[in-house]
């Protein structure tokens, strides 16, 4: 089973191209929304969390993400103590997933490959681009934040060119027509390549 590590910038369009795939039947994991589960479920995760950041890092059992989320984007340091605690579960619930897929090859979606190393864990890299100011006006739509707190984490992930240069797929998000014909590309491309 291919391995593919699907990334790009905040705003980029990461989830609605994940979305695209699975559609057309291959299975995803969500990074994200799993480690938001992680961070809530595990004990262990939690008791870590609070003696770093303190009792608020958790508000009625229930992750506390806008008062972690004014601390980490601020600091790079602050936000690889949270990626310290995090991501090794992560890591291994996302293996343990793999081997519940029966499927040709497997996506997993996450901001954060290149900016934690992680590129060489899987097969193929896909990075998602798109223009700044659509970048900005997603997140503003999607999370109700201001703009320079988008740029605050922008700051925060490896900027696009060097993600570009480092991948072997590209999906410019521009036009969403544009984007869905590049998918289904992408997606018969590697479905040549896993039964090779």
């Amino acid at each position: 089973m291919i391995i593919i590590g699907l990334t790009g910038g905040i705003g980029s369009g990461k989830t609605t191209i994940s979305k695209m795939f699975n559609e057309l039947g291959v299975p995803v994991y969500y990074t994200d929304i799993e480690a938001k589960k992680i961070m809530n479920t595990s004990i262990q995760v939690k008791h870590k969390l609070i003696h770093e950041f303190g009792e608020d890092a958790y508000r009625n059992d229930q992750l506390n993400r806008e008062y972690l989320a004014k601390i980490v984007f601020n600091s790079k340091e602050r936000l690889s103590i949270i990626n310290s605690i995090v991501h090794p579960e992560v890591e291994s619930h996302f293996k343990a997933w793999v081997k519940t897929q029966h499927a040709p090859y497997v996506i997993q979606e996450s901001a954060l490959i290149f900016e934690n190393k992680k590129q060489n864990d899987f097969d193929i890299i896909i990075t998602i681009t798109a223009p700044l100011q659509d970048r900005i006006q997603r997140v503003k739509d999607r999370d109700g934040v201001t703009e320079e707190q988008i740029l605050n984490r922008i700051k925060n992930q490896i900027d696009d060119e060097f993600k570009v240069e480092n991948s072997d797929y590209v999906i410019h998000n521009i036009d969403l027509i544009d984007t869905k014909s590049r998918v289904k590309t992408v997606f018969d491309q590697l479905l040549l390549q896993s039964r090779d």
